[in-house]
């Protein structure tokens, strides 16, 4: 499966998933990893350690999560990229957004 969704064991932290390509064809999956978690969740953390690709539709897909994470104040960490994804992240300033580790 694409995306893989684990709670961290506070209940506080989604751990989000991204196996191969985080495209369009993952819409779908990523939106309902994380909408469809209770408002205890407070910490997101999308793991790209596995992910191959990553388009402009990925990004977007991660700027609703921020959106529904609450914008400005959200906690959200992407982690594990391989230098391709960290490039794509960096040239879209991705950083100033996100913590990228």
């Amino acid at each position: 499966m694409p995306i893989e969704t684990r709670r961290s064991d506070d209940g506080q932290t989604l751990t989000i998933r991204v196996e191969g390509r985080f495209d369009f064809s993952t819409h779908q999956a990523f939106r309902d990893a994380y909408e469809h978690s209770d408002a205890s969740i407070n910490r997101y953390v999308i793991d790209l350690s596995d992910t191959t690709y990553l388009d402009s539709s990925a990004l977007g897909m991660l700027l609703l999560l921020r959106d529904h994470a609450g914008g400005d104040s959200a906690s959200i960490s992407i982690e594990n990229c391989n230098s391709d994804v960290r490039r794509i992240l960096s040239i879209s300033n991705f950083e100033q957004l996100f913590s990228i580790c």
